[in-house]
């Protein structure tokens, strides 16, 4: 099999730190014969030098829309709008398979160019489960936002900063009252995350997975200070938080963290709100009386860009070495060309892995 071209792209959102790849996972991409071209990009959290160092070679920032045919474009999150016609195999988070705004128009670009949208969010084992995902660090930050903004402690605009740096604003005054918190979703990962961040801020939450939602106890869910929704659903659901809550005379629920952030979509579990927040304005207040409060940010891990970026860089690294046109990257292309036929899509070509 000859050996892939991968082409790192720099993120053309502002406040994306993260990397898929980290400098020494690179050079390990290299030494196994990866051709890998990166991008430069002053915002990722590792200078372009350390990739010079690696053996990697680099090219101005936004040059993957003229990288050779043969290149697979590797990034996190969003393209920018152009160019219409995508004729590359993007490795990327596409957003794009369960009728988000702008799903159908991306795809529609992948179809005139003839590429292929390999979606991260659907890399998964023969069982179904996610081979590299930053759900872990995703869960650990919104309860962390959740308790700073809980205890009148947030403010914005956000930063990045260090797991170290962050548990020291959580740890509680002496006295301070702890506020009860749920956690939905409380098995995955995302779920271990908000428990561990609820713990270091020294508060012991209700823990909910798949048996405490099949029967949803609302009264109870509303009866906490502050929720943390880990749950993204992949079939409908009845809604965790419905209009009709917000508005409950005795809710206790003060701050909800929605860490999957699925607006937009009929299977949002949380249809309370309309858009994200985000790191210049992170809290959107929902109500004023009972007050509730809401942190929405799609791309939290890259508050902690080095610790969320190194334990998914060695997740994915591995399955990058082996880019197959079967196992896990065979099934992110079936689901591609599923979600197109679902919406109709059948002109232009493929490229295949």
């Amino acid at each position: 099999m000859t050996e892939p071209h991968l082409w790192l792209r720099h993120e053309s959102r502002t406040t994306e730190r993260r990397t898929p790849v980290v400098p020494s996972d690179a050079r390990r991409l290299v030494a196994d014969g990866v051709t890998l071209t990166v991008e430069e990009s002053p915002q990722r959290i590792h200078p372009t030098e350390e990739y010079a160092a690696a053996g990697c070679t680099i090219v101005p920032a936004g040059t993957w829309v003229s990288a050779p045919e043969d290149a697979v474009i590797l990034g996190l999150k969003e393209l920018p709008d152009g160019p219409v016609e995508l004729t590359h195999q993007h490795i990327y988070f596409g957003h794009a398979y369960k009728k988000q705004p702008g799903a159908e128009e991306l795809l529609r670009r992948f179809t005139a160019g003839g590429g292929t949208l390999l979606d991260l969010e659907y890399l998964v084992d023969d069982t179904g489960r996610r081979l590299a995902a930053f759900g872990y660090w995703a869960g650990y930050l919104g309860a962390a936002l959740a308790v700073l903004q809980h205890r009148g402690r947030l403010t914005g605009p956000l930063e990045p900063t260090t797991q170290e740096e962050l548990e020291a604003r959580l740890r509680p005054a002496a006295g301070e009252p702890q506020p009860t918190a749920l956690v939905v979703g409380a098995l995955g990962r995302s779920g271990r995350g908000a428990r561990v961040a609820l713990m270091a801020a020294g508060i012991e939450p209700t823990c909910w997975d798949l048996a405490e939602t099949r029967t949803l106890d609302r009264p109870a869910l509303l009866a906490h200070d502050v929720m943390v929704n880990a749950v993204l659903a992949t079939s409908p659901i009845p809604p965790f938080v419905r209009e009709q809550d917000l508005d409950d005379p005795g809710r206790a629920l003060r701050t909800l963290s929605d860490v999957t952030c699925d607006v937009g979509s009929p299977l949002n579990v949380l249809p309370v709100y309309d858009r994200v927040t985000d790191w210049a304005e992170p809290v959107r207040r929902l109500r004023a009386a009972p007050p509730l409060d809401l942190i929405a940010i799609d791309n939290l891990p890259s508050l902690l860009p080095k610790e969320s970026s190194t334990d998914f860089s060695a997740a994915l690294t591995p399955l990058l070495l082996d880019l197959t046109t079967g196992g896990p990257w065979g099934r992110c292309r079936d689901r591609f060309e599923q979600a197109r036929r679902e919406l109709g899509i059948t002109d232009g070509e493929f490229r295949h892995v």
